[in-house]
């Protein structure tokens, strides 16, 4: 196994451990997901924080993040409630 695979794989499970491991990373369609190594759609926190984002500095409509980022409108309306409350 290649390095690079066995740090995926360490991530993967770290995120797990935590419980903060996207169920759904491939539904996450913002391009920065994509061509930046940073950006890890199975991060659930750094999806959300990006989508939170996009709405709040980039004036996104909550509809187009959502889709944009995979997650539903509940899952947003609470990542901001979170946010609001302990930033």
């Amino acid at each position: 196994m290649s390095a690079k695979i066995k740090r995926k794989n360490a991530k993967s499970d770290a995120l797990a451990a935590e419980g903060t491991l996207n169920p759904t990373p491939e539904k996450v369609g913002d391009p920065k997901f994509g061509v930046n190594e940073f950006f890890d759609a199975r991060d659930s926190v750094q999806v959300k924080y990006e989508m939170l984002r996009r709405v709040l500095v980039e004036s996104a409509s909550i509809t187009q993040a959502t889709q944009e980022f995979g997650v539903s409108r509940p899952v947003c309306s609470q990542a901001k409630a979170s946010f609001d409350e302990t930033g």
